[in-house]
C-alpha cells in the first residue's frame, strides 16, 4: 500500500491523516505543500504569465458571459461553454473559433454562423462579410472592461477573484 497511492483533492493518499506531509515520497505539487498555483488562472505566453478572458456579448455589445483561463489556452476550447444556453440569431467570431464542432453547435442553436475560415480549410465556407464587421462590438467591450484598472493590471491573485471583478466590470457596462 505504501507504493500505491491515489490523488484525491490535491493530496496524495499515502500517510495517515495526522501526518505533516513532510515525509511524502511524491512531488511537492502532489501534497499540500504548494498551495494555490492551480487556481490562479495564469498561463505562460511569450515568456510572460498572464490571463485570457473569453467573453460573449449580445448584439449591442453588452457582455453576457465571461470565462478566465491561462494564456496558453486556445480560444476554441472555451467556445462551447460560451455558447451554452445562449439564444442567438447569428454567432460572430474570429478565425480562432473556426472548428467544425463550433459551427455544428451554432447551427443546432438555429443561428447563422459568421466565422471566417482558416487558411488550411480544404473547402472554405462562405460567410457574410458585412455582418462580420459587427464583430468589433466585442473588441470595444473588451476595451471598456480594460479601462477598469483592476482588470487591466490583474491585481487579484486567484482566478475566481479576478473573474468576479471582471463580472462586476461587465455589470457596470450594462448599467451605463
Amino acid at each position: 500500500m505504501a507504493d500505491d497511492f491515489q490523488h484525491i483533492g490535491g493530496r496524495c493518499g499515502h500517510g495517515r491523516s495526522d501526518d505533516r506531509f513532510n515525509n511524502c515520497a511524491c512531488s511537492p505539487a502532489c501534497c499540500w505543500r504548494k498551495k494555490g498555483a492551480q487556481n490562479q488562472g495564469l498561463g505562460r505566453a511569450c515568456g510572460v504569465f498572464s490571463t485570457k478572458i473569453h467573453a460573449a456579448c449580445d448584439a449591442l455589445g453588452n457582455p453576457i458571459r465571461f470565462i478566465v483561463t491561462g494564456t496558453e489556452a486556445s480560444d476554441y476550447t472555451q467556445a462551447l461553454a460560451l455558447l451554452d444556453g445562449v439564444k442567438a440569431l447569428a454567432v460572430l467570431a474570429d478565425k480562432g473559433y473556426d472548428a467544425d464542432y463550433i459551427v455544428n453547435a451554432a447551427n443546432e442553436m438555429g443561428a447563422k454562423v459568421v466565422i471566417p475560415p482558416k487558411f488550411n480549410r480544404k473547402k472554405p465556407p462562405d460567410f457574410d462579410k458585412d455582418l462580420y464587421k459587427e464583430r468589433n462590438l466585442i473588441e470595444r467591450m473588451f476595451n471598456k472592461i480594460k479601462h477598469f484598472r483592476r482588470v487591466g493590471a490583474r491585481y487579484d491573485k486567484t482566478a475566481s477573484a479576478f473573474l468576479a471583478f471582471v463580472t462586476i466590470a461587465g455589470i457596470c457596462l450594462w448599467l451605463k
